[in-house]
């Protein structure tokens, strides 16, 4: 009788254990409060934008965008003074959920092209009505990091053209570009982004 209290206590306890664990893996997953209110809707988590207009990406969990400078990609809060005018929520955004997407940058050029001018035709998370997206703007649903890749910086990078991410069809909705590597938790760290991208419904 005591063999048996003792098995169902430490049954209980592994089952409390795997529940935090798959807990703390969602969170990690998840980044909605870190997605600016620029950003399209429809994703849980986003590590990159590509943004065609001003051939620059953004970086999600480190708030910052990543664009040459003298032939250098460089990590700064803003975009170049001769983007000064350049309105966020009017411009396409790419998402890609790849690590270093910029090494494909003039893949990227060449497929994302089509989407300069192309106006405001995505729904965005400020106009967003759905209680997630409600709550990250209040600050409740997930906490933003202020992060880096945590890679030394990628100075004097070949923007040459590389292997092209895979890329799902456009139809109509933001493109997403997905990784075949199957690490998690490394978002756009340039070097171990999680695959486990997690694709919330849209959300208007």
């Amino acid at each position: 009788m005591k063999m048996k209290r003792v098995l169902i206590a430490v049954l209980i306890g592994v089952a409390s254990m795997s529940s935090i664990t798959a807990k703390a893996q969602i969170s990690i997953n998840v980044n909605i409060g870190q997605q600016p209110a620029w950003g399209p809707t429809g994703y849980d988590h986003v590590d990159y934008y590509y943004l065609p207009d001003v051939d620059a990406y953004y970086y999600v969990p480190g708030q910052q965008y990543v664009y040459q400078d003298n032939g250098a990609w460089v990590w700064r809060s803003s975009l170049p003074s001769r983007y000064s005018g350049y309105d966020l929520y009017s411009g396409y955004k790419v998402v890609m959920n790849t690590p270093r997407p910029y090494l494909s940058h003039q893949t990227h050029i060449t497929q994302y092209s089509r989407y300069k001018n192309y106006g405001s035709k995505q729904s965005l998370i400020r106009d967003s009505r759905d209680a997630k997206y409600v709550n990250a703007r209040k600050g409740n649903y997930n906490k933003p990091a202020q992060s880096r890749p945590n890679q030394s910086r990628p100075a004097q990078v070949n923007s040459s053209p590389s292997k092209q991410a895979q890329v799902r069809p456009n139809q109509g909705r933001p493109t997403e570009v997905r990784s075949s590597q199957n690490n998690k938790g490394n978002g756009g760290r340039p070097g171990g982004h999680q695959q486990g991208n997690t694709r919330g419904k849209g959300g208007n």
